[in-house]
């Protein structure tokens, strides 16, 4: 069962295309972190302007650099179905362990709408689905009623409930019971989700910090509460500093810090703004990270 810290990882550009040397040493960093897993081609790897070419060679050279160390979670979403199917069936074929699906974004489907969308998918194809709920970024809301009729599909494995609501996911867990893995999409909620029944975190923040990001997950399952907590709260500032402006921008900027990417995003994101950059490297220096 998926379990543990998995890093939604950037996807670093150099001069406007995929920088390869710096993303496989940007894997290599996640492992050597101790990271439970990782993620190409969500959100904060810029899918949505990658091309589709691109989309897949970025899943395909993840997969080849992790040489299933770790458990690898593929975006394969889309706002069609048609593509969605197209892209999970590409997940499986590069030997992702499972792929990662948004719920379609403009759209705006009934929540009948998104169980069919989902079923299309998942009979389609053999690799186990990790449904992404943001309904901040897709104006829809996958509600629990509808996960819990999801989790009945075979090959639907887990959750990334990115709602920030504590109640919502709750909810999800009470309805679904140990039937799926809810994994938190938001840096903020992962603690109190796991105290509730949660398995984890698709995570922003571990780019920065794999190593404290995997540390709060291993010690809340070995039952050592007090050090999760204390975790918790020391990535809190970074946490908050991740989302100064919109994800991936923020993150983006705190790796070029570190000397690891250019820091380049892809339009219509930009770079951060000068105090807002300055704002994060004061997070960076107290955090001890520059």
């Amino acid at each position: 069962m998926l379990k543990g810290a998995f890093t939604a990882i950037v996807t670093p550009f150099k001069n406007g295309q995929l920088d390869e040397e710096a993303y496989r040493a940007l894997i290599e960093r996640q492992i050597e972190g101790g990271i439970h897993g990782l993620v190409p081609c969500g959100t904060t790897g810029e899918s949505p302007t990658l091309s589709h070419a691109e989309h897949k060679r970025v899943v395909e050279i993840l997969i080849d650099q992790v040489k299933k160390r770790v458990p690898v979670i593929a975006g394969a979403g889309s706002n069609s179905t048609a593509e969605s199917v197209e892209l999970t069936k590409h997940a499986q074929a590069a030997g992702a362990d499972y792929a990662l699906m948004i719920t379609p974004y403009y759209n705006k489907p009934t929540q009948e709408g998104l169980f069919q969308h989902y079923k299309t998918v998942a009979d389609a194809t053999k690799i186990p689905i990790v449904v992404y709920n943001v309904p901040g970024r897709t104006s829809v809301n996958l509600l629990p009623e509808t996960m819990a009729r999801l989790a009945a599909i075979p090959n639907i494995a887990g959750l990334k409930d990115a709602t920030g609501d504590l109640k919502q996911g709750s909810k999800t867990l009470e309805l679904c019971g140990d039937k799926i893995a809810v994994l938190s999409g938001d840096d903020f909620t992962t603690f109190p989700l796991l105290c509730v029944g949660g398995m984890g975190v698709i995570s922003v923040v571990s780019n920065v910090v794999p190593k404290d990001m995997a540390g709060m997950c291993d010690a809340f399952f070995k039952g050592d509460l007090a050090e999760a907590k204390e975790l918790h709260y020391k990535m809190w500032p970074l946490t908050e500093a991740m989302f100064f402006e919109t994800n991936p921008v923020p993150v983006k900027a705190a790796m070029k810090m570190l000397g690891k990417i250019t820091g380049e995003v892809r339009q219509p994101l930009c770079p951060m703004s000068a105090a807002n950059e300055e704002k994060l490297r004061q997070v960076m220096q107290k955090y001890g990270l520059i």
